[in-house]
């Protein structure tokens, strides 16, 4: 019968400073980023890696009280975290600043009312210590979990009801809308239609706002088609119902380039020819944009400058510093392609 092998023994800070020569401090302070000699880092560095040290992150957190770890929750299906690249391209903007910091992100979506409440124990159990928030609409029970638990938070966009003074990142959606609605009416649009998605949010809202708003008298409220998701399928099954109600429809708004791309889909299958017979564009500038025929106009949401920025927020508030309570909106300028 074959002898089992001991566990093997975790190398401690004690090896590393026999290793290296130097004492348990000196080596202490380098591991919390203390001032040294170039060659006694050097050489604990080569201790380092002869004993095979690693911190032992549990035991530094119960003695700091910090998780060194940052929340990062999206209140959207699980479909639409994979498959919108806004989302992960603020995903990865924001996980660049935490990690450059040596903060873990930890990522959580929130689909369901289970998962309201799933994801509101772990945040109050102590296991991050802040929080990023991704698509909160009005009313939604995290933003009163988050108020409660008093965590530093930092919000991408602007529920119409979130507390004064907490932190929040995103960009100007009713001016942009209006923009980019305004050039398409310079091309001698007559009949513009809307696709508008998540309207229970103020980036839907919104946008809605700013396409009222470009057409002023000349707005249709029948040409404002809601669908719940800024999602493909409901692209084409707004253009479809745009159709239904106004078959001379010539302008398309659609609130993001995924809902565009699926009224792409929805008027090659009418006959309808794009731009010739019907001009359309989006808002996001993401990668739906380079992957339809004809390229998309649209509006540049600068996705992952937004995760940075949410990111460095909450970092700065765990340091204690002083940040923009009124909110940061960051630039979207209008990308014009061939679609309208």
């Amino acid at each position: 019968m074959p002898l089992s092998r001991p566990p093997s023994r975790r190398a401690t800070i004690h090896d590393v400073a026999a290793a290296a020569g130097i004492s348990r401090g000196t080596v202490s302070r380098v591991l919390n980023g203390g001032y040294v000699s170039p060659q006694a880092r050097a050489a604990i560095a080569a201790a380092i890696a002869q004993v095979g040290y690693a911190p032992n992150t549990a035991a530094r957190n119960l003695v700091t009280q910090r998780s060194q770890a940052v929340g990062f929750v999206v209140l959207e299906p699980h479909t639409l975290f994979l498959e919108d690249p806004n989302i992960g391209a603020i995903m990865l903007g924001a996980n660049a600043t935490l990690s450059d910091a040596d903060y873990q992100m930890v990522n959580l979506v929130v689909d369901s009312e289970r998962d309201t409440q799933r994801v509101s124990r772990y945040l109050s159990g102590g296991f991050v210590d802040g929080v990023i928030i991704v698509s909160a609409r009005t009313h939604d029970p995290i933003i009163r979990v988050l108020a409660q638990l008093a965590v530093p938070t930092t919000y991408v966009g602007h529920p119409r009801d979130l507390p004064a003074g907490i932190p929040f990142v995103g960009i100007d959606n009713t001016g942009s809308a209006k923009l980019i609605t305004q050039r398409l009416m310079a091309t001698g649009r007559r009949r513009i239609g809307m696709i508008a998605a998540a309207v229970d949010r103020d980036s839907g809202a919104d946008r809605v706002i700013g396409f009222r708003q470009a057409l002023g008298s000349r707005f249709a409220p029948e040409l404002v088609v809601e669908v719940p998701l800024y999602d493909y399928s409901w692209g084409v099954k707004g253009m479809r119902t745009l159709l239904d109600r106004e078959p001379n429809i010539d302008g398309v708004f659609a609130g993001s380039d995924a809902l565009a791309a699926g009224a792409l889909e929805a008027l090659r299958d009418a006959g309808r020819q794009v731009p010739a017979d019907v001009g359309v564009v989006g808002f996001d500038d993401s990668s739906w944009a380079l992957r339809t025929q004809p390229h998309l106009s649209t509006v540049r949401q600068p996705a992952t400058e937004v995760g940075a920025c949410a990111a460095d927020l909450v970092l700065r508030r765990l340091r204690g510093d002083d940040v923009d309570r009124n909110g940061v909106l960051l630039p979207t300028p209008i990308v014009w392609r061939e679609s309208a």
